[in-house]
């Protein structure tokens, strides 16, 4: 089975839309790899993720930016032959971004996005923020500099 890498964005789009979290691939301080699963938001092609004000990965963004960002759904095991191992693989969907993460700080740009965020869990896109909940939490755009996508299953 080999994968179908020329996706549509809306394919892409679907892909993403269709995940609870995105993982998040960073490089420590120590150069060792590091990664984390976050709630995100994602509109008109562009990603966004929130955290709390502190904490590794903050440092780690400040001296690196660099990431990678997988999605991945619609697992299904594919059997072709039912005694043979070797046979047996996974279906899924997946894109990676690669990009760079860069901090929003400006509060009405925070409230804006943090309102994407919660609409993808709630489908409510109104919430009101307080300025000290604003200034205590974290969040940023990551900026997309290539785009990877795959389909097993067909």
């Amino acid at each position: 089975m080999k994968p179908r890498t020329n996706l549509s964005q809306t394919e892409v789009d679907q892909i993403i839309n269709s995940c609870k979290t995105c993982t998040v691939a960073m490089v420590d301080l120590e150069g060792k790899p590091y990664v984390l699963p976050f709630n995100f938001g994602y509109k008109e092609g562009r990603l966004y993720i929130h955290s709390g004000p502190e904490g590794k990965k903050i440092d780690i963004w400040k001296k690196n930016p660099e990431v990678c960002i997988s999605f991945s759904t619609n697992y299904e095991l594919n059997i072709r032959h039912e005694n043979v191992a070797c046979s047996y693989s996974m279906k899924y969907r997946s894109v990676l971004f690669h990009g760079k993460v860069t901090p929003v700080t400006d509060l009405d740009e925070k409230d804006r996005i943090l309102n994407i965020v919660m609409g993808k869990y709630t489908q409510r896109n109104n919430f009101s923020y307080n300025t000290p909940a604003l200034k205590n939490v974290a969040v940023f755009e990551i900026e997309i500099q290539k785009q990877e996508s795959r389909s097993y299953l067909y």
